[in-house]
């Protein structure tokens, strides 16, 4: 009689890490032991639940042809078995720790391998079996003999597996779980992926290999000096030959050496020696510690520069390869960043070894969130409940052992938003007791009891700069400590605004080390039909819609314009010029580098052309020294008109992060001002044929409504206050304070009516007058359209008188316009890339050019996007308009009203109309997706105002 094989299922609830695993060692990328990689193809079944299949498919011999394939590492949910999942906060099942739904679907994988030819005898030494990656519990077996099983997501687990192997025909099979009690601990704001996402290796282990070991060198910034000890589980030696050193593990060595730094790099080439085994060493000599009430490294205080980063690939998911990893890092460096938190869980390791070779600040963060315990107050949270704490310490100890070599890595991090408890300080003492050459962070430990940086985030600026001055109260212990913005700058959708306000602050209080931007990048999943997805759009029961995405790239990692501002923001070199003297001064903003590495050069603009350039002599400048650098004398015999100086700072030559000329920073100032439009009112109204006309242009002659101008024809002109809210402007729903975008509904500026109250043609101008007011509104907007020509050009001055109560600034105040056949544009102002009045550092100006399609920001969920700020005049569609003020200009294929209507980009659909919208004002962006709303400087406040347009049309009509 056969019986039918009995499926285990305890485990997936049980508290505890698991079981059968190898204790954490360091990771190391390769040795001369051999390997082999299991990732590839394997086969694949999904259950619904965790027993609805037995054990058998783990016996050698199972027959899995029937199953499907899929590649590992992967999501399986993401190669077309079942569906992602997204929330920020909110746990996706019914909370009541430890135990998760009967609905848990399950994955069984299954990868038959062979040994290659050149694996040992397997007589000699053994083998381990190395996940570096699996969500979220994993149950796994070999030819047939159950291993044990694991959580921890984002964490490496290995099993002793040299007794078990075959030459031939070896069976791995793993069960894996989507909900386990590890999910209580990793209820991090990105999408539930189950499965397999990251490395499978089997690795055979020489008689006398390394097990652990722990790379120690400091440097002393005094003597100039590093001190090198490696600590080893097994003996050996190691061997620096750049440095002359051959010592025994376990003893010290100081030599002169070259200190590592995220500015200065310096890695030298080491090896570890053991019996059986030689590992490659990359050894960067740094030391870190709290001194003066600040993190200092290499004995001066450090300012991040900082993001926070989730792994993301809009089709892999987590699964990322080290092309991706090093395009992130690259990309990081090109922008002037120079610190990542890794939010919220240890990254592919692989990451860490780009940190360390291009130079990255890494705070190091414990694959640790319980923030859905808020919902019922942090009632039965698990870091405050002794039962889960030998889980949480085996997730620090899992972090801290695999990272430790990494000199990159200046601060353990406990994990985020898990409440607070003992479970957290044991952690800390934990890591503490490891490793006590790094601080530990975590931000929601108020008291600073367990941590050595007070962190927090998205303070707006006024707290922020009260901390800066030791005025935030708070124990004794914070505030000594130095701080951080752990998180700020929300960067969702179009935005963040103020980043320049915080840098100030950041350059202005010692205090302030700096921050960190959410996030790095959109997580917006691949779709057929929706371009990218984001939560809900895979009928999720609870989701938070396009809150996961919220990055300074867009998910195919394309920069936004939040990653170019930023950019500006923190460039490490600051150029400001005096047109008055001629002279230019140059700070250097570095912490560790002089500008030895940096050429310099200057160009002359007039009217946005630049007439003369040549390169500008500036003095090796050491970390926080200034220089005034006389610039040559102004072009002679050129055009008159606006000028500017433009001074660069770009790379000397090739780096291993950007090749030579990369711009790394950049100064622009005015030399001489604009001159502004105006026109000679010299023709007279003239009406007939139910139209007026007017030097080059006609009008409706009931309604004063603009038709043509010199043959184009214009489509209904007039004031405009709407536009289609940002992330930043609707805010987040758990906010309390005002959100602008709401507010705005509220009081109707989506759907304002336009009253015509006289058209009068007089001896030299037609004036429109109008009332622009909301239905159930009393408050509303008296607006006079004055037009007047020269008899080749247009005129309109648009006067706003506010009246009634007006409680709320507005979105945007100019006038919109619609406009056919229209492609190319060509501007005089801001550009190339978009502004807006908190957003604008990175807007340079000169003569720009676009395609209409090509003005867009393609943001995941659309919104108010595509501005070019300071415009002096803009052509499009055979029309040339020039503005008094400067002025903000977009031009789209579809109206603010589709815009501000569409969920996805797809659902925009290109018209035969250009709209076009000429701003006197915008309002600001700020960041209240998740943080504070523009300052009140950027307020597009309900005042009177006046402003200008001229009108004339181009040399080749609707070519341009």
């Amino acid at each position: 009689m056969s019986f039918p094989h009995h499926t285990v299922t305890d485990y997936i609830e049980d508290v505890s890490p698991g079981s059968g695993t190898l204790p954490p060692r360091a990771w190391y990328a390769s040795s001369d032991a051999t390997s082999l990689s299991l990732n590839g193809s394997w086969r694949f079944r999904l259950s619904p639940t965790a027993d609805a299949e037995d054990d058998s498919f783990a016996e050698e011999g199972y027959d899995a042809c029937g199953w499907a394939e899929i590649p590992v590492p992967g999501h399986w949910v993401l190669q077309g078995h079942g569906s992602p999942i997204y929330t920020n906060h909110l746990y996706p099942f019914p909370v009541d720790p430890p135990r998760v739904p009967t609905e848990n679907p399950t994955g069984d994988h299954l990868r038959v391998f062979d040994l290659p030819e050149d694996w040992p005898d397997l007589a000699e030494g053994g083998a381990v079996l190395r996940f570096d990656g699996v969500e979220s519990c994993a149950r796994v077996w070999l030819n047939g003999t159950d291993l044990g099983e694991f959580k921890g997501s984002r964490l490496p687990h290995e099993f002793a597996v040299g007794h078990l192997l075959k030459t031939a025909d070896n069976v791995l099979a793993v069960r894996v779980h989507q909900w386990s009690a590890g999910s209580y601990l990793e209820d991090q704001d990105q999408w539930w992926l189950p499965g397999i996402f990251r490395d499978v290796t089997l690795l055979h282990r020489p008689v006398g290999a390394a097990l652990d070991f722990f790379v120690h060198a400091s440097y002393d910034h005094r003597a100039g000096t590093g001190t090198l000890r490696v600590d080893s589980d097994v003996d050996g030696r190691v061997t620096v030959s750049e440095l002359g050193i051959d010592i025994a593990t376990g003893d010290s060595v100081t030599v002169p050496v070259e200190p590592w730094s995220a500015e200065t790099p310096r890695l030298y080439a080491g090896e570890l020696a053991t019996e059986g085994e030689r590992i490659p060493l990359r050894i960067g000599f740094r030391t870190v510690e709290l001194s003066d009430g600040l993190i200092k490294v290499n004995g001066r205080p450090v300012l991040f520069k900082g993001v926070n980063r989730h792994e993301w690939h809009p089709e892999r998911g987590r699964a990322l390869d080290l092309a991706t990893m090093r395009e992130d890092v690259l990309l990081m460096k090109r922008h002037n960043i120079n610190a990542v938190r890794t939010s919220h869980y240890p990254p592919h390791p692989a990451f860490l070894d780009l940190c360390d070779e291009y130079g990255l600040w890494v705070i190091d963060e414990c694959d640790l969130e319980t923030h859905g315990f808020t919902e019922q107050a942090w009632r039965d949270n698990p870091v405050d409940d002794d039962r889960w704490t030998p889980a949480l310490l085996d997730r620090a100890a899992r972090m801290v052992e695999r990272d430790k070599n990494h000199p990159s890595v200046v601060i353990w991090s406990l994990g985020n938003e898990a409440g607070t408890g003992r479970g957290l300080t044991a952690m800390a003492e934990w890591i503490k007791g490891r490793d006590a050459s790094r601080l530990v962070h975590y931000e929601g430990d108020l008291t600073c009891r367990d941590t050595d940086v007070y962190a927090r985030m998205y303070a707006d600026h006024a707290e922020v700069e009260r901390i800066g001055r030791h005025l935030d109260g708070g124990t004794h212990r914070r505030r000594e400590l130095p701080f951080l913005l752990c998180e700020y700058a929300h960067a969702m959708g179009n935005g963040p605004g103020g980043l320049a306000d915080y840098q100030r602050l950041f350059e202005s209080y010692e205090r302030l080390q700096g921050g960190f931007v959410w996030e790095w990048i959109d997580h917006g999943i691949t779709h057929p039909e929706l371009g990218y997805a984001y939560g809900g759009d895979f009928g999720e029961e609870l989701h938070d819609g396009n809150f996961v995405c919220d990055g300074l790239l867009f998910p195919d990692r394309e920069p936004s314009p939040g990653l170019i501002e930023y950019k500006k923001v923190i460039e490490p070199v600051a150029i400001d010029g005096d047109a008055a003297d001629g002279t230019v001064r140059i700070t250097n903003k570095y912490d560790f580098a002089d500008l030895s590495a940096l050429a310099f050069t200057w160009s002359y603009q007039v009217n946005g052309e630049t007439v003369e350039s040549g390169a500008l002599s500036v003095p090796t400048l050491a970390p926080g020294e200034s220089a005034e650098v006389k610039l040559p004398e102004p072009p002679v015999a050129t055009a008159s008109g606006e000028a500017h100086w433009t001074v660069r700072a770009l790379l000397a030559a090739d780096t291993p992060w950007a090749a030579k000329d990369h711009v790394v920073a950049w100064g622009q100032f005015a030399v001489s001002a604009r001159r502004l439009p105006s026109v000679t009112a010299t023709e007279r109204p003239v009406a007939g044929g139910g139209r007026i006309t007017l030097g080059p242009a006609a009008f409706d002659a009931r309604t004063g409504t603009l038709r043509t101008v010199g043959g184009v024809e214009v489509t209904g002109l007039r004031l405009d206050v709407w536009r289609a809210t940002t992330d930043n402007d609707d805010g987040a729903a758990w906010q309390t304070g005002i959100r602008y975008g709401p507010l705005w509904r509220t009081f109707g500026l989506h759907r304002m009516r336009h009253r015509l109250d006289a058209v009068e043609a007089g001896d030299d101008a037609l004036t429109v007058r109008t009332r622009v007011a909301s239905a159930a509104r009393e408050a509303g907007l008296s607006t006079v359209y004055r037009w007047t020509s020269d008899g080749d050009r247009l005129q309109l001055t648009v006067s706003v008188t506010p009246e009634g109560d007006w409680t709320v600034p507005l979105p945007r105040l100019g006038v919109r316009f619609g406009l056919s056949a229209v492609d190319r544009v060509q501007w005089y102002g801001g550009g190339p890339g978009e502004a807006y009045p908190d957003s604008s550092m990175a807007s340079t100006v000169g003569r720009w050019q676009s395609t209409v399609d090509d003005l867009q920001t393609p943001y995941v969920r659309p919104q108010e996007n595509g501005a070019r700020a300071d415009v002096r005049w803009v052509e499009l569609g055979g029309l040339r308009v020039e503005g008094a003020p400067e002025f903000f200009f977009t031009a789209r294929r579809w109206t603010t009203e589709q815009l501000d209507a569409a969920e996805h980009r797809t659902d925009l659909t290109p018209g035969d109309t250009v709209w076009v919208n000429l701003d006197h004002g915008q309002h600001g962006l700020g960041s209240q997706s998740c943080g504070p709303g523009p300052l009140p400087q950027y307020h597009l406040r309900a005042e009177p105002a006046e402003f200008s347009f001229v009108f004339s049309t181009t040399a080749a009509p609707g070519a341009s």
